[in-house]
Formats: structure tokens, C-alpha cells, sequence
């Protein structure tokens, strides 16, 4: 009997025997996942790639200057640990250290097994109940495999960074990093799903996220306010600020804590998770017949959904354009300006221009037309 057999969780929680990750992977998260592990060769090239990352360095890192928990070392901490994956039906229990570090951080990393990482910030921010939710959300990267993938991350990371005075080498490396940083921003919504199975209490998960944004100050904040800044931020600005969210998220490992609150309240109340609480769900034993071409064809449907209902001023424009929108330079004009018929400098087609010149609209073509 495992460890993680013998155990019962603390309070009268559902649990989901032989659940597959497919359950709660975000369509995107999936795709990409099935496609690497569908790839011809892709598990020799990993095995190749583990002589030269630097896993074993990473866990004698951990082992020599964190704390590992267990029985006698943050026991409430091991306690949760086997809760988690005793609902996820996770057989081995992955290593789990606490680090010193004041950010509320943390991750699961590893290539042959994962172990998990919690920072003291978030030990010290978090209650019980948020505290199970983010071991769960790092329990569903171990189940997804997601280790693997982010050990590579942040072993490119930081190759970028010692490569950064080679142009074409920065160039290569960071083409790759981008590439994966957008996938793993897709698996951290899939983890936030994972992390309320386990919880099974969305209020607890939405606290959990507001700390991490504000800190512990939940006094003085509101779910519901907090979720409408992410409503604000989706659906507010122009094209401009479209853009700069663009610009500003690029950079990011994880999705904006906002989003990621709206995105796990939107998730939660559709038919997909109560169905996976009613018991109905796929099993592990029937990944190896998951089809490549129906997760990306989720995907596309996921994200032709995303673009039909989104409020996002960038994806309204591709809506109006693939609707059969006409007059395109009209379109980006309006959207830049915020007003029909406006240049971003404040000239009026037509109307008075530096320098004095006050001619026609019909003179230098109508922008109207």
C-alpha cells in the first residue's frame, strides 16, 4: 500500500481515481502537451538533454539549503501534501522543500521525477485551506508533467542571460524561451483548476489569489471587486492598451493574478467542472489513445469561442474584420482614437491642419470612404 493510498483526507472531500490531467488542462495547455508527447524521438531527445540540465545539481541545492518536509519538518505542510495527492490519485508523493525567500512563490521542477518548492512568503501569507489549494495547483503540474518543461524554462532562462552579448545566439534562445513561457503561462491555468479539485472551495481559491496580488490584507479586500478589475482589464482601453497588455505579458512566466482568478470562477461554474465532481471524467489509462487532432481542434474551437466572446478591443477588431468589417485603415483609426473619424494627433479629416491648411476632405481623399 502507498503512502498516498493509506491516507484520508482531512474533511469529507470528493476524490477522482485514476483521473487523467486531461480533466482540468486548459485546451491550449493540452494541445501543446499532446503534441511534444506525440512527437517521434521526443523522449530520447529529453533523456539526452538530462546529462547536460542541471537537475541533479537543483535537488542537492535543495537538499543542502531548504527544508524538506515531512512527518517531523512543517508537518501541516506534508499533511496537505499527501491530501492532494491522494484526490488526484497521484501514486508517488513528489519531494516537497520549503525555501527562504520573502515572495510568495512556488513551483514544481524535475525531469526524471518532480519536487516541489514552496517559498516561506507564501507559508507565512497563506491560511490552511489557501495553503491546500496552491499544493494542489503544484500536485496537477506533477500529474500533467509540467516539471519537465519548466526545469528546461529556467535552464534556458538562464542561458539567455549568459548569452545575452551574442545577438544571434540572445536571438535563438529567447525564441525558444518565449515559445515556452506562453505554453507554461496556458499550464499555470490548468494547475489553478487542479489546485481547486483539490480545495473543492472556490471562495478559498479566490482568497489565495487576492493574497498573492495584495497580500495579507483581506480586510480590506472584496472578491467581487477583485474580479471585476480583471472585467476592467479585459474589456477596458483601446487597441493601444491591447497592445501594451501584449507587450507587458511577454515577459511573464504566469498569467496576470486577475485573469487567473476570472478564468478559475469562469471554469468553475460550467458543465466541465461539475461533471469532473459528479465523477465523469477521463482516466489515465486512456491517454495513450488521445488524438492530436482533436485537442488541437479544441484549441481552435477554444480559441474561436475566446475571440466571439471576448471584450478585449484587439480581438473585437479580428471579430469585426473576419465578420466582414470593410474600410480596415477606418477600423484600426477608430479603434486607436476611441473616436469615429479622429486621427491619433487630433485632426479632423477635412478640418484645420498645421501650418493653416484648410483643404477639402475630397482633395486628399476621404477618409470616410
Amino acid at each position: 500500500m502507498t503512502e498516498t493510498s493509506a491516507h484520508v483526507p482531512g474533511r469529507d472531500r470528493r476524490r477522482f481515481p485514476g483521473i487523467s490531467s486531461r480533466a482540468y488542462e486548459h485546451p491550449a495547455d493540452r494541445s501543446a502537451l499532446v503534441a511534444l508527447r506525440k512527437l517521434s524521438g521526443f523522449d530520447t531527445v529529453f533523456k539526452a538533454l538530462s546529462g547536460l540540465l542541471p537537475e541533479r545539481s537543483l535537488r542537492l541545492l535543495f537538499l543542502s539549503d531548504s527544508v524538506r518536509v515531512g512527518d517531523r519538518q512543517f508537518g501541516h505542510l506534508h499533511t496537505m501534501l499527501l491530501d492532494a495527492c491522494y484526490i488526484l490519485d497521484l501514486d508517488k508523493v513528489p519531494p516537497m522543500y520549503v525555501t527562504q525567500d520573502p515572495q510568495p512563490t512556488a513551483m514544481c521542477i524535475g525531469l526524471d521525477e518532480p519536487i516541489i518548492v514552496v517559498s516561506t512568503g507564501l507559508v507565512e501569507l497563506l491560511d490552511e485551506d489557501e495553503m491546500r489549494t496552491v499544493v494542489g495547483h503544484e500536485v496537477g503540474h506533477a500529474l500533467s508533467g509540467h516539471s519537465v518543461y519548466r526545469t528546461i524554462l529556467l535552464f534556458l532562462t538562464g542561458i539567455a542571460l549568459k548569452v545575452a552579448w551574442i545577438p544571434l545566439g540572445n536571438i535563438a534562445v529567447m525564441a525558444i524561451v518565449t515559445a515556452l513561457r506562453e505554453w507554461f503561462r496556458k499550464s499555470e491555468l490548468s494547475a489553478d483548476r487542479a489546485g481547486l479539485l483539490v480545495g473543492q472551495d472556490l471562495q478559498t481559491s479566490m482568497r489565495a489569489l487576492m493574497k498573492i496580488a495584495g497580500g495579507n490584507h483581506l480586510h480590506e479586500m472584496n472578491v467581487d471587486a477583485f474580479l471585476e478589475q480583471a472585467d476592467e482589464y479585459e474589456s477596458g482601453g483601446d487597441l493601444r492598451d491591447s497592445v501594451l497588455k501584449i507587450m507587458n505579458l511577454l515577459p511573464r512566466s504566469h498569467p496576470f493574478t486577475t485573469v487567473r482568478a476570472a478564468e478559475l470562477k469562469r471554469w468553475a461554474a460550467g458543465r466541465d467542472y461539475q461533471r469532473i465532481m459528479d465523477g465523469h471524467y477521463p482516466k489515465r489509462d486512456g491517454d495513450k489513445d488521445t488524438s492530436v487532432s482533436d485537442s488541437f481542434r479544441e484549441h481552435a474551437n477554444h480559441y474561436a469561442d475566446s475571440v466571439r466572446t471576448s471584450k478585449d478591443p484587439l480581438l473585437g477588431l479580428v471579430r469585426d474584420l473576419a465578420g466582414g468589417a470593410g474600410d480596415l485603415g477606418g477600423r484600426l483609426r477608430d479603434a486607436f482614437t476611441g473616436r469615429p473619424g479622429e486621427r491619433p494627433g487630433g485632426d479632423r479629416p477635412g478640418g484645420d491642419r498645421p501650418g493653416g491648411d484648410d483643404r477639402p476632405d475630397d482633395a486628399t481623399g476621404s477618409a470616410e470612404r
